[in-house]
């Protein structure tokens, strides 16, 4: 198990490596564009080279990408959609330049249409071939379960599942987010809850299939369906939900990534996954091993 978080690269990559190191991070995820815009810039080959570079002296790994915010694959609008193919294509060739694992996304709305084939099912699907068809054999796509919040695709494992037998394809990969998993009603915070969700898991997707965690504590109780992240041990899941979560065998050789609002400091505003947060993991994972 590695123990990291997603780091800002404001000012250029290697700034996330520097952040990376300053919190002790193991592993981290990055943008590799603005996440609220679809401008994004290119990075020249010598600065993806810097990169890998410098994460292999920093001993940081796997690393991952996250897919901008505006990404929606089951969108209505034909723009949107292509857009949307075309950011994830732009940042599964970044991972593949940069020495990534793969580019993990949300996979967006229906906004009340319906999941089922002849409504955005099938789109999602046609959208998924045509990223892994355009882009490096090197790096995953991976998706990650939702909070169900405001018609959001991946409330459910099934849901998962069934994009990942329709395309069949073994780059197609699971990110697992423990608060998005909890607000969707999977007790992940209790040993008999996170039991039956990793059954689930198996069952339905595959424990093979699964390549990270997102480790976030949840502001929203279980079941709530709101996607609203807390810092660990701060909210619904808990530092017992976390002692749970990091001693269950089906995790044991992930990377946990936080992605969490951060503690101020020294009159400072938080800034997203910081040193404490970090922390709080390693010594959760100690205590449990």
């Amino acid at each position: 198990m590695r123990i990291g978080a997603h780091v800002s690269t404001a000012g250029g990559l290697e700034k996330g490596i520097e952040r990376a190191q300053a919190m002790g991070a193991e592993t981290i995820q990055i943008f590799g564009a603005p996440p609220q815009t679809w401008r994004r810039r290119a990075y020249s080959s010598q600065e993806a080279e810097a990169f890998r570079a410098q994460a292999a002296a920093a001993d940081i790994w796997p690393i991952f990408i996250h897919g901008v915010y505006l990404v929606n694959l089951a969108t209505s609008n034909p723009e949107n959609l292509v857009k949307s193919q075309d950011a994830l294509i732009a940042d599964m060739v970044l991972s593949s330049a940069i020495g990534a694992k793969g580019v993990i996304f949300h996979i967006g709305s229906h906004r009340g249409v319906g999941y089922e084939y002849e409504n955005v099912f099938g789109q999602i699907v046609d959208s998924v071939r045509r990223v892994l068809a355009e882009t490096p054999e090197d790096t995953w796509l991976i998706l990650e379960n939702s909070a169900g919040m405001g018609d959001s695709v991946g409330r459910k494992l099934g849901e998962l599942a069934a994009i990942m037998k329709e395309v069949a394809s073994p780059r197609l990969k699971v990110c697992f987010d423990t608060q998005h998993a909890f607000s969707a009603g999977y007790d992940v915070a209790t040993a008999d809850g996170l039991a039956a969700t990793v059954d689930e898991f198996e069952r339905e997707v595959g424990l093979a299939h699964l390549v990270a965690i997102h480790a976030n504590d949840s502001k929203c109780p279980l079941g709530g369906g709101v996607d609203r992240h807390e810092n660990v041990g701060e909210g619904h899941i808990g530092r017992a939900g976390f002692e749970v979560i990091m001693a269950h065998p089906a995790f044991c050789d992930l990377p946990f990534l936080l992605e969490v609002p951060g503690f101020p400091t020294e009159g400072k505003k938080p800034e997203g996954p910081d040193k404490e947060n970090v922390d709080r993991l390693k010594a959760i994972a100690a205590a449990v091993s």
